[in-house]
């Protein structure tokens, strides 16, 4: 492909990339994320049995599952009203927050 129309190309392809109106912003998810502590812990290992651990957990997957709860596409008793009054923005950064949480393991000795 001659290099003119490889850049139209790409350019257009960069147009129907959905853009987000603000970056995600981890230090007002640690914020937010106080109301999430009494399960899933303000460092995202939860703290009662029936709660997922959050902390490394991708960011989109994160994203994708309170936007599921908001909507009622997913549900769970204490999920559907944490998320119900969340925007996109928080959502992003609460999101981004227990992402960026580094996480390590150890494995037993075999």
């Amino acid at each position: 492909m001659p290099r003119p129309r490889l850049s139209l190309v790409l350019l257009l392809a960069t147009c129907l990339v959905p853009v987000c109106a603000q970056a995600a912003d981890p230090a007002n998810g640690r914020k937010l994320a106080r109301q999430c502590q009494t399960c899933h812990g303000l460092d995202g290992i939860a703290r009662i049995p029936i709660a997922p651990h959050l902390a490394g957990e991708s960011q989109i997957y994160l994203e994708r599952q309170l936007k599921a709860f908001r909507s009622g596409e997913r549900q769970h008793e204490m999920m559907t009203v944490v998320a119900k009054d969340l925007t996109d923005q928080q959502i992003s950064d609460v999101a981004a927050w227990y992402a960026s949480i580094k996480i390590s393991v150890t494995l037993p000795d075999e």
